[in-house]
């Protein structure tokens, strides 16, 4: 694994598969939360299942926070490299009209996600992780006219979701991802080095992804924030 990480290649190709394994919990997230939005007892069912199953809570779970710190730490030791392998050629070229806003600010936008998901971590994971195995209380779905009678999903997604500013907060965030995978998404298949007929068709993917999924997550906060 170290030899892998210590080529350029190598470091690439272990970034491009974080963000896929990324990707793919990006897309079941909003599976699940966009359920809030049509039925909040299915939404309750199925993070009650999400928040209690074993394999996903002491299997996918670890590895969900491995690939996310990963990922992070990765980019930014790829941009730091990055960096300083663009100092000479930007000193005989101008680098930047070569690449796009979102190539060359892919630090700033990818700082910007992971303070989000702390603040994301702090309003949801962290009081589950307390409720569950701290206080001891597994059920999840408790009676909602009983104070501390456990974490209640949907309720909880509600308040958070009433405050303006963390609202806007997150819709920021949204808007810059959006901004990180419109860049990410093509790159991460390059890398791993999926260029072949199917190129054009997972570019176009790539952007009903990267500008769909963000647009969701933005309209579920706006939902709750507005009706409730």
């Amino acid at each position: 694994m170290s030899g892998i990480l210590n080529s350029s290649i190598g470091r690439k190709f272990a970034m491009a598969l974080s963000a896929l394994f990324l990707m793919v919990f990006l897309l079941q997230h909003f599976v699940i939360n966009i359920l809030s939005v049509f039925s909040p007892d299915t939404f309750n069912e199925a993070s009650h299942f999400m928040g209690t199953f074993w394999a996903v809570q002491y299997l996918l779970q670890p590895v969900l926070i491995f690939g996310v710190v990963f990922h992070f730490v990765m980019g930014f030791v790829l941009e730091i490299k990055n960096n300083k392998a663009r100092r000479v050629s930007y000193a005989k070229s101008n680098g930047g009209a070569n690449s796009s806003w979102m190539s060359r600010n892919m630090l700033l936008t990818g700082a910007v996600v992971l303070a989000f998901m702390v603040l994301h971590f702090i309003d949801f994971w962290i009081p589950e992780i307390n409720i569950k195995y701290i206080q001891g209380d597994m059920s999840g779905l408790m009676d909602p006219n009983v104070a501390d009678s456990g974490f209640r999903y949907y309720e909880e997604l509600v308040h958070k979701f009433e405050n303006p500013i963390r609202v806007a907060a997150y819709c920021l965030s949204f808007v810059l991802l959006s901004l990180h995978l419109l860049h990410g998404f093509s790159s991460a298949f390059q890398s791993v080095g999926a260029n072949n007929k199917y190129t054009k068709g997972l570019k176009g993917f790539s952007k009903v992804y990267a500008i769909g999924l963000p647009l969701g997550f933005v309209f579920i906060a706006l939902f709750h924030h507005l009706n409730h």
